[in-house]
């Protein structure tokens, strides 16, 4: 799934029947979808079950943040959606970390975000982190991630070239911030196009407005697809 089709989606809607109609329209022209906060505040397990019900794998992106004994419990609850990938932050720390991965069960992948694309050096500075870099912080979380036991993490395309460097080819990467040469940046600060993240090392690439708002969602998905030919 992940090597012949690295395209997630990302379903960055609180609409349900637009969700479940993307994930019909997109199903085999991506290799997952992924459901975040804004969806699934909104639907919960019901929505999350629609969408999945289509077919297409998911990436549950909650991203979990709290004292290891509530991500625990939380990650437990959340088993039941059986999601391909889900996510806590990095942040959370070790034990947190360690906590979460004892909690998941099946085939699911659990990750780390490490640094949000849209935060900058200038950010991360003003929030009281040590490192003086994205991609040194960045770093720096993903070994805790590594060490924790965890599948990978989700990274910037522009940290993900230490990451690469330090940990082994098996630790994933899942990357946001991916535009089209010709698309808008929006929120993102830190961005890359889809073939050079891919040329970074980037195993999952996460899109979404470039896909969900094209005239032609499945053109789109192809479109990029083939430019990483």
């Amino acid at each position: 799934m992940i090597k012949t089709n690295p395209i997630c989606v990302a379903l960055d809607t609180p609409e349900l029947e637009r969700a479940v109609s993307l994930a019909k329209l997109l199903l085999g022209h991506v290799g997952m979808m992924k459901i975040g906060m804004e969806f699934f505040y909104a639907h919960g397990f019901r929505g999350y079950e629609a969408v999945a019900s289509t077919g297409i794998p998911i990436f549950l992106d909650m991203k979990l943040h709290d004292i290891p004994n509530t991500v625990a419990q939380g990650m437990k609850s959340l088993m039941a959606l059986k999601p391909a990938i889900t996510n806590i932050h990095a942040t959370g720390g070790l034990d947190m970390m360690k906590a979460a991965r004892q909690a998941v069960q099946g085939d699911t992948k659990l990750i780390a975000v490490t640094i949000l694309t849209s935060l900058s050096n200038e950010n991360i500075w003003a929030a009281g982190f040590d490192s003086r870099t994205t991609d040194g912080h960045a770093l720096n979380l993903a070994k805790l991630t590594h060490e924790a036991g965890l599948d990978g993490v989700v990274c910037s395309p522009l940290d993900l070239a230490h990451i690469r460097n330090a940990l082994p080819h098996q630790f994933l990467t899942v990357v946001p911030g991916i535009r089209p040469a010709d698309a808008a940046t929006h929120d993102q600060k830190r961005v890359a196009t889809p073939k050079a993240a891919v040329k970074a090392g980037a195993d999952i690439l996460v899109i979404g407005r470039a896909i969900t708002a094209a005239a032609d969602p499945a053109q789109a998905a192809y479109d990029i697809l083939q430019s990483l030919a």
